[in-house]
């Protein structure tokens, strides 16, 4: 899309941004202020909307001539153009002079503002910048030539971020642009598959998976000895199934990224869940039930005792579920317990626990543990065997209210799948509250919507 990203420019520089413009409150009482508060207390002084998600409205199509770093450190990026007013969002109010003159700059009559948080920012930075396709294909040119060197072996450093990584060998830039290119997209996963003479790559994206682009088949070895690498998995051992964990930074943005790699006809195939922890965890009232269902679940999760499961299919968004429940009832009166494999969220307030394979701390071990911490409320990331689900059930026959997940197509399918672990069916009569099933729902394309009538 853009070029010369980070060419220099000396003429006609844009100034430095000014001092705070905000004088309405004390400099001390902002800085305890969240972003959100700050942002709110913006919107209400200066009559500047707040916008909390850019990546849809990036419509600027104007040749950038200006570094990245720029738009970072003063925290802007420019929209799109409306009827010759550019729409900047900005994250201080203090570069309102820098907005206009970008606008300036580029031939615009005026600037409208929006108030949008420095993560959603940057994040609309790289997208505005993203090279990824042509930066694909030249260094799939560089690989032609490429030949293996120790770099590919080297490990992540103390969470550097990918986005300034420029100088490595073409393979690592080659698996950083299709990590970075993923969270960009949102992706929830990412498939590297091995075909006869090829390799895949796609996406999976609001449950339906794309395919990127496709990399020449000699390149196989390397992209997955990198990728063995940043998960410390045994780059020698290519018969068996790996599990792994990466943890990565992008755009100041750190990501949890779970491996698995899996021997096939064609070679090892990869599959990366993506784990972005920046993302704000959604509220009960926003999940998208009806109403009277929502009532009926705030009911549930504030009895004191019993199982509550959410089920539904892999990507489905039933751990989300449980942590905007966890947030809606957490509270200093209340110990909050999770085992969770892995942590997708930080919950303030709460304990988390990481399930560990390797050192045997697996879910019904952290379970039993868990039950001399007094906790009042459990959560376990899914129920996988008989001997969890009997502590489960268990701790909600004395005096704990649990929380977990199964993998079932509807609520009814739980209770068959419960008995097929071999759980009594009058244990379960005891101690399940209810199921929820659900499914994640596509979106209609606001852009591309249009009314439709049945004929019938």
């Amino acid at each position: 899309m853009f070029r010369n990203l980070f060419k220099s420019h000396t003429q006609n520089p844009l100034p430095s941004p000014p001092p705070d413009a905000d004088s309405s409150m004390p400099g001390l009482l902002m800085q305890d202020m969240t972003e959100g508060e700050r942002l709110s207390h913006y919107s209400e002084q200066l009559g500047i909307p707040v916008k909390k998600r850019l990546l849809e409205d990036i419509r600027f199509e104007g040749k950038l001539d200006i570094p990245i770093q720029y738009f970072k450190r003063m925290g802007l990026v420019p929209l799109f153009e409306e009827q010759g007013v550019l729409t900047v969002a900005i994250n201080d109010p203090a570069n309102f002079q820098a907005a206009d003159d970008l606008a300036r700059r580029f031939g615009f009559k005026g600037t409208r503002m929006v108030l949008s948080p420095l993560g959603e920012i940057h994040s609309a930075i790289n997208v505005l910048f993203d090279q990824t396709s042509d930066e694909a294909e030249k260094m799939v040119q560089d690989l032609e030539s490429y030949q293996s060197d120790d770099q590919v072996f080297t490990e992540l450093e103390d969470l550097q971020d990918l986005m300034d990584v420029t100088n490595e060998a073409p393979i690592i830039r080659l698996v950083n642009v299709v990590l970075t290119q993923a969270l960009r997209r949102q992706a929830s996963d990412i498939h590297i598959e091995p075909y006869e003479k090829e390799i895949k790559v796609r996406f999976r994206i609001d449950g339906i998976l794309y395919e990127i682009f496709s990399l020449p088949k000699r390149f196989q070895a390397h992209i997955v000895s990198r990728l063995k690498v940043m998960a410390n998995l045994d780059i020698a051992e290519k018969r068996l199934p790996q599990d792994g964990r990466i943890k990565i930074k992008v755009a100041n943005k750190t990501v949890d990224i779970r491996i698995s790699v899996i021997p096939m006809a064609f070679g090892e195939r990869i599959v990366l869940r993506l784990l972005d922890k920046s993302i704000s965890i959604l509220g009960l009232a926003e999940m998208g039930m009806a109403p009277k269902r929502l009532e009926i679940f705030e009911k549930l999760i504030n009895k004191n005792t019993g199982i509550l499961l959410v089920t539904g299919p892999t990507g489905s968004g039933k751990t989300t579920t449980l942590y905007a429940a966890l947030n809606r009832i957490n509270s200093m009166e209340k110990n909050i317990i999770t085992i969770e494999d892995p942590i997708e969220y930080e919950l303030k307030g709460v304990g988390q626990i990481q399930v560990n394979p390797k050192t045997e701390l697996t879910f019904a071990r952290g379970l039993r543990s868990v039950l001399r911490h007094d906790p009042d409320i459990i959560m376990v990331g899914e129920i996988r065997d008989l001997e969890t689900v009997e502590i489960a059930i268990q701790a909600s026959l004395t005096g704990h209210l649990v929380f977990s997940t199964l993998h079932t197509n509807d609520a009814t399918g739980a209770l068959t799948r419960l008995v097929d672990m071999g759980v009594e069916p009058f244990l379960i009569a005891s101690s399940l509250l209810a199921v929820l099933a659900q499914r994640l729902v596509r979106r209609i394309c606001p852009d591309c919507k249009e009314p439709f009538h049945p004929e019938e």
